[in-house]
């Protein structure tokens, strides 16, 4: 039989390169928009596709809460068919996303997708102009019936789950106005519902295996936010077999060339605390020292990760004064800033519009 081993810096490497993290020149496109870029944070998915070099405008973009509840960007042409491909698949899908949104409406023996299908039906005659989120949300709590309701004490209100909300809002063909604070949401234009058809390049499993692969369902369920046996059940029939530092694993065949013979990485990149590089759930894989994984994925004030080629080797923070930026790092192995890192620093300041300060 052949032999099926790949090693940590393969999968890597072949992270970088499907990610597209190594691209020198602008290009029109990123394949991360496949799976939607997380849009979290001060710089969120604006300096994710900037590292990528993606030259999209900005009105070919549209942002929506879709996978994991997060706000994402994706390509406005695909509109419809991210509304058909972030909607859950069945009602116990919608219930592991919805979290304890489902024990009411359970008990109230309504349907989850029939509720969120609700949901999304009262959002979209609500918004009919730009609208708040909290005045979205105050309309849906006159609108809504008792199992879709919660009190909020540190808001001592009734308010609609957090949850629902945000899955019903692309259904309903709403989008998220870029940079508002709390959001705005508005009716995207054109909308005629979600397409009947899913490409195979937005089909999240296949995304995630292609973005974050070599993977296994449990790894790709961790990411997307739902169950094991629904993964399972719309796992490709394409995919062959690997072994990662003794994991079996699978990825897509048609990546098992990419995957070996990936191009060594070179040059340091600022990754925002939301980069998809570091969403995959084999944390252990991508940092395999524990301090580390301990700096870098804090439940709280998670900071950005600098990536040297292919490997993770410390995290940074931003520190604003005024029109002044500076970057506070650390590096994992105690060492000087990697080379290269004041360049990346200094690109971040002018993404930003700040005057760079140095490295902290």
């Amino acid at each position: 039989m052949p032999d099926r081993s790949v090693s940590r810096d393969d999968v890597l490497r072949f992270r970088v390169h499907a990610q597209a993290l190594d691209a020198k020149r602008a290009r029109g496109d990123s394949p991360i928009l496949d799976l939607g870029v997380q849009d979290t944070g001060p710089d969120g998915s604006a300096w994710a596709l900037e590292l990528r070099r993606c030259s999209l405008p900005a009105e070919e973009l549209f942002l929506a809460w879709t996978l994991r509840g997060a706000p994402h960007a994706y390509r406005r042409s695909e509109a419809a068919a991210v509304a058909a491909a972030t909607w859950p698949w069945s009602d116990a899908d919608a219930g592991k996303r919805i979290f304890d949104a489902a024990t009411p409406l359970r008990k109230a023996d309504i349907g989850i997708l029939d509720a969120l299908d609700s949901v999304a039906t009262e959002m979209r005659d609500i918004v009919q102009s730009p609208t708040v989120k909290g005045d979205v949300s105050s309309g849906l709590t006159k609108r809504l019936d008792a199992p879709y309701l919660r009190w909020c004490n540190p808001c001592q209100a009734t308010h609609t789950y957090e949850q629902p909300f945000r899955i019903a809002g692309l259904h309903a063909g709403l989008e998220l106005e870029p940079g508002t604070s709390p959001p705005v949401l508005h009716r995207i234009k054109g909308w005629r519902g979600p397409a009947k058809k899913v490409p195979d390049h937005l089909d999240p499993v296949r995304a995630t295996l292609h973005l974050l692969g070599p993977a296994a369902p449990k790894l790709v369920a961790g990411y997307l936010d739902t169950t094991v046996s629904e993964v399972t059940a719309r796992w490709p029939e394409d995919v062959v077999p690997v072994t990662v530092e003794g994991q079996r694993l699978q990825v897509l065949a048609a990546d098992e060339t990419a995957l070996r013979k990936a191009p060594k990485a070179s040059g340091v990149l600022l990754l925002g605390p939301f980069d998809l590089f570091l969403q995959g759930r084999d944390r252990e894989l991508v940092v395999p020292d524990a301090a580390a994984r301990k700096d870098l994925w804090r439940t709280l004030g998670r900071p950005g990760a600098i990536l040297d080629g292919h490997e993770l080797v410390g995290s940074w923070r931003p520190r604003t004064s005024g029109p002044r930026l500076e970057i506070a790092v650390e590096m994992w192995s105690g060492g000087e800033p990697t080379k290269g890192l004041d360049e990346q620093a200094e690109r971040l300041a002018a993404f930003r519009g700040k005057t760079y300060a140095g490295l902290a």
